[in-house]
């Protein structure tokens, strides 16, 4: 019940603007993902940005299982198989971002679709966390069953192979 295992990864393509370049990024995020990505509104106006609330400015999907693990193992090749220790958060969760999408491994530049970065988020848990998440009696992990900063950092040093900066 201790082992420690990837529930999820999250791509996220911030455009800032709908429209064609956010058509574009769906696109490409369809492409490297192989899974339709769904859209995600503005939370608030911004005059500065020409934001509206609600205006969809960003696309992301969610992939789980073993098409997570062989998506995160691409795009840790596409940062060097190393991430900073600020990169994981107390509750076994780690994020870092990609500059560019052609920088994965396997895929290819179109120019008519150009170039995006991207955010990758994963997120890691024992064994039992469903407990949390259904929907009749729902009930807290304990916080000895929680994955913490230095379970995730050996869990991907152990199964991805990365290594670990300090800054």
């Amino acid at each position: 019940m201790r082992e420690v295992k990837l529930a999820k990864v999250v791509v996220h393509i911030g455009v800032g603007k709908s429209g064609e370049m956010l058509e574009k990024a769906k696109k490409v995020l369809q492409e490297i993902t192989g899974q339709k990505p769904c859209t995600k509104p503005a939370k608030m106006t911004i005059k500065e940005f020409g934001t509206r609330q609600g205006e969809p400015i960003a696309c992301m999907t969610t992939l789980r299982g073993e098409k997570a693990a062989t998506f995160l193992k691409r795009c840790l090749d596409a940062v060097g198989n190393a991430l900073k220790r600020s990169s994981f958060d107390e509750n076994g969760n780690f994020a870092f971002g990609i500059k560019e999408h052609i920088e994965i491994p396997g895929t290819k530049y179109v120019p008519e679709l150009g170039i995006f970065g991207m955010d990758v988020m994963g997120t890691l848990e024992r064994p039992g966390f469903r407990i949390k998440r259904k929907r009749i009696r729902p009930a807290a992990v304990g916080k000895s069953h929680r994955v913490s900063k230095d379970d995730a950092i050996n869990f991907m040093t152990a199964k991805f192979g990365v290594q670990i900066r300090e800054a």
